[in-house]
C-alpha cells in the first residue's frame, strides 16, 4: 500500500542522512533498505531537490540519479549553520504562537512548542518584536477538534449531531473515532455505530458533540491512503451512469470514474461508483441542460423531482 504524506516525510528525512553517508548509492539498494519500490524512491528523489535550508531556492539539495546510482553534489551545504532571515523568523514565530493556542494541542506538545518559540525569539532579535504585532485566528471548529482529539487520546466514544448536505438533514450518531485527517478541511475518520461502517465526518459540519464515558472500540480496519483524495469509491459501491454534453465534460475530471465513453454530440457517458448515490442529485441540478442521470432509474427520477421542485419554488417567488 502506498504510504501517506507523513510516512513519506519521515522517510525523506532519513533518506537525507542515508545518502550523505553513501555517495553514489545504488537505487535498488536504497529502495531495499527503506522497504519501498524503486518507483517510490524515484518519486522521493524528485521532491528532495525542492528542499533545503532556505525557501528562496539558493540552498536547495542538489540530488539527482541516472536511474542506477544516486548522487548528492552539495552535501556539505546542509552541514552549515542555519541562518534565518527576518521574514522567515517572523513567519515561524507567528505560526508557532498561533498553533500554541489550539484547544486540541496536548499540554506536553504546547510546552515543547513554547520552549522552541522562546529560543527562536532570542535568536531573531528585531524580527521577534515585529512578529508580536501579528496574530492568526483559527476557525470555530477548534472546540470540536479538541473534543475529538481528547476522545482519540482517551479512547472514548463520541456522540455527535451531524449535518449532511447530501441529504440536507441533521442526524444523531455515536462514533468511535479512529484518526483526524486534513484534506482541504479537517475530518475525523470513525466507526459509525448507526451505519455499522467506517465513515468520515467534516468537523465544521458537527452541530453538537459530547465525549461519552463509554470506551471507543472500533473494529480493526486498514487505514486508507488519502493521498489521492478523501472520496475513494470501492468496487462494491453502487454504480451510477451519467450522460453529459460538451459543457459537462468537467465531471470526468473531478469525479473518480470507471469509464468515460465518447458520445456523438461531443459529450460523455460516465460510469462511476459512490457509497451514497443520492449525493449525486446535487450534481444533476448543477449540470442543468449539460447532463442528466441515466441509471439507476430511481436516482434519475429523484433528480428530476428535485429539479421540478426547484423550478416551482422560483415560480412561487415570482
Amino acid at each position: 500500500m502506498a504510504s501517506n504524506a507523513i510516512d513519506q516525510t519521515r522517510r525523506m528525512l532519513s533518506l537525507v542522512t542515508y545518502l550523505r553517508e553513501r555517495p553514489g548509492a545504488r537505487v535498488e539498494d536504497v529502495a531495499r533498505a527503506f522497504g519501498i519500490t524503486e518507483d517510490e524512491l524515484i518519486s522521493d528523489l524528485d521532491v528532495l531537490p525542492l528542499c533545503g535550508t532556505s525557501f528562496r531556492g539558493g540552498d536547495l539539495l542538489d540530488i539527482d540519479t541516472d536511474g542506477d546510482r544516486i548522487w548528492w553534489h552539495n552535501p556539505d551545504d546542509v552541514a552549515e549553520p542555519l541562518r534565518i532571515a527576518a521574514d522567515e523568523a517572523t513567519a515561524l514565530l507567528v505560526a508557532a504562537r498561533a498553533v500554541a493556542t489550539l484547544p486540541g494541542l496536548r499540554e506536553s506538545d504546547r510546552l515543547a512548542l513554547l520552549r522552541a518559540t522562546a529560543k527562536l525569539e532570542a535568536a531573531s532579535g528585531e524580527a521577534a518584536s515585529a512578529s508580536a504585532r501579528l496574530s492568526v485566528t483559527f476557525e470555530s471548529e477548534g472546540g470540536v477538534f479538541a473534543d475529538v482529539d481528547r476522545a482519540i487520546s482517551e479512547r472514548r466514544r463520541l456522540w455527535i449531531r451531524y449535518y449532511s448536505p447530501a441529504r440536507d438533514e441533521v442526524t444523531e450518531r455515536e462514533i468511535d473515532p479512529i484518526r483526524l485527517v486534513s484534506v482541504g478541511h479537517t475530518y475525523v475518520e470513525a466507526w459509525c455505530r448507526r451505519s455499522e461502517a467506517r465513515r468520515t465526518f467534516r468537523l465544521d459540519r458537527v452541530a453538537e458533540i459530547k465525549v461519552l464515558d463509554e470506551p471507543s472500540a472500533p473494529p480493526q480496519v486498514e487505514l486508507r491512503d488519502l493521498s489521492e483524495g478523501l472520496v475513494q469509491p470501492a468496487a462494491e459501491d453502487p454504480e451510477v451512469v451519467v450522460e453529459v454534453g460538451p459543457g459537462g465534460r468537467w465531471v470526468a475530471e473531478y469525479y473518480p470514474h470507471d469509464s468515460a465513453e465518447e458520445l456523438p454530440d461531443g459529450g460523455l457517458r460516465i460510469t462511476l461508483r459512490t457509497p451514497d448515490p443520492s449525493s449525486l442529485r446535487r450534481l444533476a441540478l448543477r449540470l442543468g441542460r449539460d447532463g442528466h442521470i441515466v441509471a439507476p432509474a430511481g436516482l434519475a427520477t429523484s433528480a428530476r423531482d428535485a429539479a421540478r421542485e426547484a423550478l416551482l419554488a422560483y415560480d412561487g417567488a415570482a
